[in-house]
């Protein structure tokens, strides 16, 4: 059997997403984060957008850019620290967010991809973290129903591909990538090189190449790519 040929524009790829769509955004801070593939999502101009990530970048970088097109309703993510653009649409209600624990926004995704609809924990109870969800008992221990999280549409980063969609990722810009390319009906992969089919070793794979359906090669890193200083 002959594997497809996953290879495309990146135009052709983001012109998947929809408006109302829910999209989830690989990467923590700078590493990992597909900055190519959102700013073609910015020109494809998609709107009314859920965003599912870790964090929101910084001002004038990753995701940042569709915040303040307007692209975005709702965004699932750990924390808007770094960002004052996204602190000061949360605060005049331009955007709605929902703020969850970082390993639980990691084990929610893990969940979507697997096919469990939820996961119980004790983390958040009694704070704000836990408004509006649903508490359980078990053996006279208390826990929050923290719901899975699946998206329409997932934008990863990865090192290296073949064309069949296998991808490697290095060191700490794996991070969110890996679940998120198991939690979404439709995953596209930006990559820094495509190799041979073969030229990946089967051992060095950290997604397969089942979980994508769109690769799409870099001509080059631009300079959000790099580590930021301060």
């Amino acid at each position: 059997m002959r594997l497809p040929d996953k290879q495309c524009t990146m135009e052709s790829a983001v012109a998947r997403v929809k408006d109302g769509d829910t999209v989830m955004v690989g990467g923590f801070g700078v590493p990992g984060t597909p900055m190519t593939l959102i700013h073609a999502l910015v020109a494809h101009g998609a709107r009314d957008l859920t965003l599912i990530k870790n964090d929101a970048n910084e001002p004038g970088m990753g995701i940042d850019h569709l915040l303040r097109n307007g692209q975005v309703s709702r965004l699932i993510t750990t924390h808007l620290g770094l960002n004052s653009d996204a602190i000061a649409l949360m605060n005049a209600g331009e955007i709605e967010v929902e703020f969850n624990a970082q390993g639980m926004l990691a084990e929610r995704i893990r969940a979507g991809g697997s096919g469990i609809g939820a996961v119980l924990s004790d983390v958040g109870l009694g704070t704000e973290l836990a408004r509006g969800k649903q508490v359980v008992e078990m053996a006279g221990t208390s826990y929050l129903v923290e719901t899975a999280l699946r998206a329409d549409v997932a934008l990863i980063h990865a090192d290296r591909a073949d064309p069949f969609g296998n991808l490697a990722y290095v060191a700490t810009a794996r991070n969110f990538n890996p679940v998120m390319a198991m939690a979404a009906d439709c995953v596209i992969a930006e990559v820094e090189t495509v190799l041979p089919l073969g030229g990946l070793p089967a051992d060095t794979v950290h997604t397969p190449g089942v979980f994508v359906d769109h690769v799409v090669e870099l001509e080059a890193l631009s300079e959000e790519y790099a580590v930021v200083q301060r």
